[in-house]
């Protein structure tokens, strides 16, 4: 019967401990390993020199791209193997962000008007789980996301032109065909030219965020290194970086310096980004155009709402609350499990030692009044005399 009870309290124990082991053993696995291999040809896997996975990257990865991590660690292309697609980058060093440049946004706000240019190259790219699709040539995902960014630009006093023109087919001439509609936005002068896509990685969880406790989606920014507005392109793409990381950490997932031009040379300031990809739900990358517009005012024109109002104060504040909370709950649970495993150690040694649950009370009950010279353990009888 003892060595029963000894086994029961032992389970008891280990049940109580093993969610605990589980979380630290399902954090310590985080972005150490590559998503299964995929069938889709376009998608190719970038590892460091060391066999550690950095990132997928949906278009054929050349030598010397560069790739500038979440933690701004900037990596460059050393080694392709196209038949397995897979590419291996060399660590350079950790890249200096840039904050927004006070004459530099001065500069823009003399020379364009506070107006913004939208379109999508790719015009098919949809969300499977909305969209029921990740290609539609007719009502694509796309879109909603470019209107969704329009209205959350012109809520925040921001004018922007959409073009909706489609280029397909989804192919290599995409660019080529979507290049007459980059120059015509770009003859109304906006501060910046906006090239909306989703990205193709199978793995949602390279994209699923929550971001001010909302459902939403990192951002990828890719610039082509190919065109004589290069630096200039990957200058604004860092600043977005730098602005996002102080607003909303984790809203930019990383920046891609790939060959190509994606039309970036047709201005100084034109970007491409990535809204999530085709596994997730389209409304998390339309949660995410709010906090994107917030950036952007910030990075073009130097100041938002929620940075000089008192409203984002109080955000700020009530994030800082929030946090707190969530810090306090987690000590607070890991103190509970301790106190569980401990009290469940404690019933199992008196179990053994008395072999009752009855035998167990009564010596806890006579510990008790001798502890407190009697004042505990006694019937209410013998304590009121």
């Amino acid at each position: 019967m003892k060595k029963l009870i000894c086994v029961l309290t032992l389970m008891l124990a280990l049940m109580l401990a093993l969610p605990v082991t589980a979380r630290a053993e399902a954090a310590q696995s985080v972005s150490t390993q590559a998503p299964e291999a995929d069938a889709d040809e376009n998608v190719w896997t970038i590892y460091d020199e060391d066999g550690q996975y950095l990132t997928s990257i949906y278009g054929r990865v050349y030598l010397d791209d560069e790739y500038i991590s979440s933690d701004n660690r900037l990596y460059r292309i050393i080694e392709v193997d196209d038949s397995k697609r897979t590419a291996v980058a060399q660590y350079i060093g950790q890249e200096s962000l840039l904050e927004p440049d006070n004459e530099a946004v001065a500069t823009v706000a003399q020379e364009s008007k506070r107006l913004i240019g939208i379109y999508s190259t790719h015009s098919d790219e949809s969300y499977i789980p909305t969209d029921g699709a990740e290609s539609k040539e007719k009502d694509a995902g796309i879109y909603d996301v470019d209107e969704a960014l329009k209205k959350a630009l012109e809520e925040r006093g921001i004018e922007v032109e959409l073009d909706t023109t489609t280029h397909l087919p989804h192919d290599a001439g995409a660019y080529r065909r979507s290049r007459s509609t980059a120059a015509r936005l770009l003859k109304s002068q906006p501060a910046a030219l906006l090239d909306i896509h989703r990205d193709g990685i199978p793995d949602p969880d390279e994209y699923v965020q929550k971001i001010e406790d909302e459902d939403a989606t990192k951002v990828r920014l890719l610039v082509g290194k190919s065109n004589p507005n290069a630096d200039a392109n990957r200058k604004f793409a860092k600043q977005i970086k730098a602005t996002a990381d102080e607003m909303y950490p984790d809203l930019i997932k990383d920046i891609y310096i790939g060959k190509g031009d994606y039309n970036q040379e047709l201005a100084p300031r034109a970007i491409l980004l990535e809204f999530g990809t085709h596994t997730i739900k389209k409304e998390r990358a339309i949660k995410s155009t709010a906090y994107m517009a917030d950036v952007l005012e910030r990075v073009l024109f130097g100041s938002t709402a929620k940075a000089e109002g008192a409203a984002g104060a109080d955000a700020d504040a009530a994030g800082a609350e929030t946090t707190a909370e969530a810090g306090g709950s987690g000590a607070a649970w890991g103190i509970l499990w301790v106190v569980g495993i401990a009290l469940a150690a404690i019933v199992g040694y008196g179990l053994i030692t008395t072999g009752s649950f009855s035998g167990m009370w009564n010596k806890i009950k006579r510990g008790a009044s001798e502890t407190t010279g009697g004042l505990l353990g006694k019937k209410r009888g013998e304590r009121e005399k």
